[in-house]
């Protein structure tokens, strides 16, 4: 299956701050199809390595799909912000995986990563948490 641009809103979980972590994720085509959920248990992780390991993942998807255009969401205000370049990365534990979001990026025409309220992101949440279980 190939697609050109993919909506996708992705979330990050942690039960501690490092604890058991997971994440989910909802990628769908312009139309606005489901076409890929992600929903895994990580290991340990913080939740902003949580956040980022979902949108690597999600990266990944799109990129084994042969998506050019990607339209990331995300709650983590924190990350998109780093992405974006608002923010710097300041712990060493987040600047592989930042590197890697990078890396991931050069690989598309078009990439966007925006922020949106916890309330909105409710499917890539609901994917994450069913990774605990």
């Amino acid at each position: 299956m190939k697609v050109n641009r993919l909506s996708i809103c992705t979330d990050g979980a942690s039960q501690g701050n490092p604890g058991p972590a997971a994440i989910g994720a909802t990628i769908k085509d312009e139309q606005g199809k489901l076409i890929s959920r992600i929903s895994q248990s990580i290991g340990i992780a913080t939740n902003n390595q949580a956040e980022y390991r979902a949108i690597i993942a999600a990266l990944e998807e799109a990129t084994r799909l042969g998506a050019k255009q990607v339209d990331i969401s995300s709650d983590s205000q924190l990350v998109v912000r780093q992405i974006n370049g608002e923010y710097r990365v300041k712990k060493a534990a987040l600047k592989p995986l930042y590197q890697q979001v990078k890396k991931l990026q050069s690989l598309l025409d078009s990439f966007t990563i925006t922020h949106i309220p916890r309330q909105q992101n409710k499917e890539a949440d609901s994917l994450a948490n069913m990774a605990f279980n």
